[in-house]
């Protein structure tokens, strides 16, 4: 029996995740915790249940159906119970506005293969294809590998964005159905990164030797009071060149994310502004120096 997978979204036209228009897959589960993560839905297993206080009526039609009584009005907005919600989605069916929804989508692989198919044409007219993201594809391993399996018998380009924490098995058994690896170096202090993380730097960069360096690109998340010094921008670009990678993008932190935790009722910890690109553009100047194409933003 095929495999399936618990999928966050799937993005149509995405540019920014591999050459070429793209479709990209997105799954949930992640071993990392970052405190800027854009898509903390991602991180668990589970059917998130999201509330957009904005948009709500505050019609207590979702108070009335909820069979478990784990939601409730107070101060203007519902209330969620998130340790007696059991995901059912009733609460979901009768909003008018969708200020409540559940976010996970389980789906086999076929079906995940025949959506992203209906983009086909702009693959061929643009060298794009399929991405699979995260949360961390690996987590899903089994179903991971059934999907692009599936998706290069279809003579689709399969880019794979990553953390890089895996096992070294998982890893090689993926390689050979890859095209693209968009591979995330956050720090290169492994004690800073593990600290903020919860990433192991040495298993990291132990697999990064694994792969042809023609498949990589670099993505570090630039981040301010994490990462955002010279110092640490200029050593990535070093152990991309020492490693024979030619492309490093640098993706500017952003707070586009804040709103998710807010409708999952999650503190957002992270208390700085967002980094203006134009404040990344100095370092495009190092590509002679270290061989490098850098990219602002991907």
């Amino acid at each position: 029996m095929m495999p399936r997978l618990k999928v966050l979204e799937i993005e149509r036209f995405a540019i920014h995740d591999g050459p070429g228009i793209r479709t990209a897959v997105f799954l949930q589960g992640c071993p990392l915790r970052c405190p800027w993560c854009a898509n903390p839905e991602s991180q668990e297993i589970i059917n998130h249940l999201m509330y957009k206080q904005d948009s709500c009526l505050k019609c207590s039609g979702c108070v009335e159906i909820c069979p478990l009584k784990a939601l409730r009005i107070k101060a203007e907005r519902v209330v969620i119970n998130r340790d007696v919600c059991d995901g059912c989605g009733k609460c979901a069916v009768v909003c008018p506005t969708q200020s409540i929804r559940f976010v996970q989508m389980d789906l086999s692989v076929d079906e995940v293969v025949n959506e992203v198919a209906k983009d086909e044409a702009y693959y061929q007219t643009s060298g794009g294809g399929v991405t699979i993201s995260g949360g961390e594809v690996f987590v899903q391993f089994d179903g991971f590998l059934s999907l692009i399996k599936e998706c290069k018998k279809r003579g689709f380009h399969v880019a794979v964005e990553t953390t890089g924490q895996t096992s070294k098995e998982k890893l090689l058994e993926a390689e050979a159905y890859i095209d693209t690896f968009l591979w995330d170096i956050k720090h290169v202090d492994a004690t800073k990164l593990k600290k903020e993380t919860l990433g192991d730097l040495n298993l990291i960069l132990a697999n990064l030797d694994l792969i042809d360096p023609e498949k990589l690109i670099i993505r570090m998340p630039v981040i301010p009071g994490f990462n955002d010094d010279e110092e640490t921008i200029l050593a990535v670009f070093k152990l991309a060149s020492s490693k024979g990678i030619k492309r490093v993008d640098l993706l500017p932190y952003h707070r586009l994310g804040l709103n998710k935790y807010r409708q999952l009722d999650r503190p957002y910890t992270l208390d700085c502004e967002a980094i203006n690109p134009n404040e990344l553009l100095k370092y495009l100047d190092y590509h002679k120096k270290y061989g490098l194409k850098i990219s602002i933003g991907g």
